[in-house]
């Protein structure tokens, strides 16, 4: 149904160059639904200019004026009849669609566009399993695939060996190639050899075709939608591609990888036989020289090299790459923001914003950033603490409400809450700042000490400063200032009063008279 999927995130995907098929594929909607979308757009007249302002949900009123299924009401040629009719000398698609147009002409009949017979007879192909007639575009598609053949490291050290596995990627217009070892072809190994393949290309394309293996593909039957991974697809959704999985056991789909991999295990595997390597990263550098070599070498039927015919054809059709390379993430659903406005992730606190408190949130996690979601909204995010930091807090101003005790702690806020206080609570907390090489540091002994005034009153906290500092500490701090007023020592009937020390010395002072050595006096 139109109804459950975002009509806004379609339009800015079709604004971005995706088909309607790549988008269902790559955010798990029904193409019908994504076609739907389309009709309605190109009948209101919204085009990619009119989405900056808009809302998701003012744009399907646009589109969907008191709702409705759309359905296609183009007329289906014969497509086995177009499909036997291509593989004839000098017929095209674009001849054929030109007679399909003409023949719904003469019957009154609506006609899909040109864009839309090409899409429908690629998936006619796809799905009667014949052998597409049109050649491959540059700058559209990407095979990947692991090798079958493996490579060992050798450890230097104790000798003993492990198996490296490889990664092949292939243009197939171009036969363009890349190959990433690889030490397992667990998820996240599979989804970074796939951003290493982005980078090493310099862009990205819009379909790639995998192999049915778990790390992308999770379902794929006879009939029925194509079940992705969830983690592959995201990758593709980040580099604005579509995964569209060949057939299982049918691999003429992925026809150019597979014979990419044969190469490899020439050109890499045994080229590099007689070779030794102790690291990741050593056999990586002699790959790429080897594939290097491979991508130059000539062809035997046509003109060139992969090299050149990518450099030359195929390189700049590719979309660039996003600013940012994608990050493996996972996902912690279901975790609830506490009356503190945090959520706890990895012993450690990170702020969500103040209206979700007692609502829960996912967060997705990556290996440097904490992302906050509620509903598929991204409501803040955070950089990581480090592995060994627990107990500590990450808060950002605009999750916390308004009002100045909402505010975050500085010098000016400590030193008005002193002022409240005192002059002497004043002199404390100066002379604490005085006592370390930075302010920040000294934030926590002023404010343990600021916090008496929660237990005490601010008149006791002010004679208890007063005391404190008429004592030989210079910088007293909590420790000092807590005994006095637990003792009482701040109240008036028990306070010590200071010493009195004359500042000049008496004349000629005190002196008993002869009498009192003489016995005369009195004691």
């Amino acid at each position: 149904m139109v109804r459950r999927i975002q009509a806004g995130l379609v339009l800015r995907l079709r604004a971005e160059g995706m088909t309607g098929r790549a988008i269902a594929l790559a955010q798990g909607m029904s193409r019908k639904s994504v076609l739907a979308v389309f009709d309605a757009a190109d009948q209101a007249g919204i085009g990619g200019t009119d989405l900056a302002d808009r809302s998701d949900a003012e744009l399907y009123t646009l589109l969907f004026p008191g709702r409705g299924d759309h359905e296609s009401v183009f007329v289906q040629p014969d497509w086995e009849a177009v499909h036997n009719e291509l593989a004839k000398v000098g017929v095209t698609l674009k001849l054929l669609h030109g007679e399909y147009v003409d023949a719904c002409a003469m019957t009154g009949q609506p006609a899909m566009g040109y864009d839309r017979f090409c899409k429908t007879y690629a998936a006619h192909t796809l799905i009667t399993g014949a052998a597409s007639r049109v050649g491959h575009k540059a700058g559209r598609t990407v095979e990947v695939d692991w090798s079958g053949p493996t490579m060992q490291l050798i450890d230097p050290v104790t000798g003993e060996s492990s198996r490296v596995y490889l990664f092949v990627a292939c243009l197939p217009f171009s036969r363009y190639a890349f190959v990433e070892p690889a030490l397992d072809m667990r998820q996240d190994t599979w989804l970074l050899a796939n951003v290493a393949m982005f980078e090493w290309f310099g862009g990205t394309v819009p379909r790639i075709v995998p192999d049915n293996l778990k790390t992308g593909v999770i379902k794929h039957p006879r009939e029925g939608e194509i079940v992705l991974n969830d983690a592959y697809r995201q990758m593709a959704a980040h580099y604005s591609a579509a995964v569209l999985p060949g057939r299982p056991r049918a691999p003429k789909d992925k026809a150019s990888v597979e014979n990419t991999v044969s190469h490899v295990a020439t050109w890499v595997i045994a080229g590099l036989r007689l070779q030794s390597f102790g690291t990741l990263p050593e056999l990586r550098a002699a790959i790429r020289e080897r594939m290097d070599a491979y991508n130059r070498e000539p062809f035997q039927k046509r003109a060139g090299s992969r090299l050149t015919v990518f450099e030359t054809e195929e390189k700049a059709l590719l979309r660039p790459l996003p600013a940012t390379p994608y990050e493996i993430s996972r996902w912690i659903i279901g975790r609830r923001v506490q009356k503190n406005g945090h959520v706890v992730w990895g012993k450690n606190f990170y702020s969500a914003p103040y209206a979700h408190v007692g609502q829960s949130v996912d967060l997705r996690v990556t290996s440097q950033v904490l992302e906050v979601y509620r509903n598929h909204e991204r409501l803040t995010s955070h950089l990581l603490f480090g592995e060994h930091v627990v107990n500590e807090y990450r808060t950002n101003d605009a999750d916390q409400p308004q009002g100045e005790k909402y505010r975050e702690w500085d010098t000016e806020r400590i030193r008005v809450w002193a002022e409240r206080v005192g002059p002497n609570m004043v002199t404390v907390v100066n002379r604490i700042y005085e006592a370390v090489a930075v302010e920040e540091q000294g934030f926590d002994a002023a404010l343990a000490a600021l916090r008496l005034s929660r237990r005490y009153s601010a008149e006791r906290l002010e004679r208890a400063c007063q005391i404190a500092l008429e004592g030989r500490v210079r910088s007293p701090r909590y420790a000092h200032l807590q005994p006095i007023l637990e003792t009482g020592q701040d109240k008036k009937s028990t306070r010590r009063m200071p010493r009195f020390e004359p500042t000049e010395p008496e004349p000629g002072g005190y002196i008993r008279g002869a009498d009192y050595y003489a016995g005369g006096g009195t004691r």
